[in-house]
């Protein structure tokens, strides 16, 4: 019993596919989620909410639910803003502000990553430095104010004191946890490389405590705008807290709420300081931005 068989195709007997036939396999490009939310820029999106909240607070003070007794209009208080700075008064308080902001900065960072660097490098740093400064973390730096006010008088001392305070723990919290959160390994590495012990603090140490230095910089601005709210409501004759409390004696709400939002603008700016500082020093870090 024979079988034929068939003989092959030739190539030019298979019928040809049409470019402007799509076949069910073609692959499309994916596009990811994030990609496509991103349509809409993302300054506009942030500004969303507080345009909004603004819009709901100019309405209720319009309807007269909010009385201006109790919380000003934005118009007014835009208006009285101007009025501040066209006189003076707003710009020479936001400098003295700025200033005591500036040397408690200063000096807390200094006392505050130094002791850091002394007890997370040191284990003898560690048992001399780091019980104490626990104990006194736990104090309300704003109940100290009367105290500092009886060792250093009225002046600017006080002032500064108590914005360094606030300063110095939040920074030896951050860099003493992130000293001793470097990877063993990355350690013994560099022992391998034949580093000697200052080579491992400045190459291996330092570069891994970074970002937890500059997140505990970023929370010690915010307490040291708190700090100065405090020390510039007592015993002041200058800055913007001074300023609230001569219109907290004569009921101006919108002058108080006019300094509030300074208080808020400048802690922004300072912390947009700290994140740029970050994307430029941790270019080396690949860290997960949202979806």
């Amino acid at each position: 019993m024979s079988i034929s068989h068939a003989p092959p195709a030739h190539q030019s007997d298979i019928p040809a596919i049409s470019k402007d036939e799509e076949s069910p396999l073609d692959l499309q490009p994916l596009v990811p989620a994030s990609a496509r939310r991103a349509r809409v820029p993302r300054w506009l999106r942030r500004t969303t909410g507080p345009v909004l909240l603004l819009l709901l607070w100019q309405l209720l003070s319009a309807t007269g639910v909010l009385p201006s007794d109790v919380l000003a209009s934005p118009g007014r208080i835009a208006e009285v803003g101007r009025e501040l700075v066209a006189d003076g008064s707003l710009p020479s308080a936001m400098a003295t502000s700025l200033r005591r902001v500036a040397a408690g900065l200063l000096f807390g960072t200094v006392v505050g990553t130094g002791l850091a660097l002394v007890s997370g490098l040191f284990r003898i740093g560690e048992d001399l430095v780091d019980a104490p400064l626990q104990m006194l973390r736990t104090v309300p730096f704003v109940g100290l104010i009367p105290l500092f006010i009886i060792w250093f008088g009225i002046g600017e001392t006080p002032k500064t004191a108590i914005i360094t305070l606030g300063v110095t723990f939040p920074l030896y919290l951050n860099v003493y946890a992130g000293i001793r959160g470097v990877d063993a390994q990355l350690i013994e590495a560099g022992e391998s490389l034949g580093l000697s012990r200052w080579g491992l603090v400045r190459h291996v140490v330092l570069p891994g405590a970074l970002p937890g230095a500059l997140t505990g910089l970023r929370y010690s601005l915010g307490i040291a705008w708190l700090a100065l709210v405090f020390a510039e409501q007592v015993n002041a004759d200058s800055g913007i807290g001074f300023l609230m409390v001569q219109a907290r004696d004569f009921l101006r709400t919108d002058v108080i709420v006019v300094c509030l939002i300074v208080y808020a603008f400048l802690g922004l700016l300072a912390d947009f300081i700290v994140r740029s500082l970050e994307r430029l020093l941790l270019q080396w870090r690949p860290t997960f931005t949202g979806r």
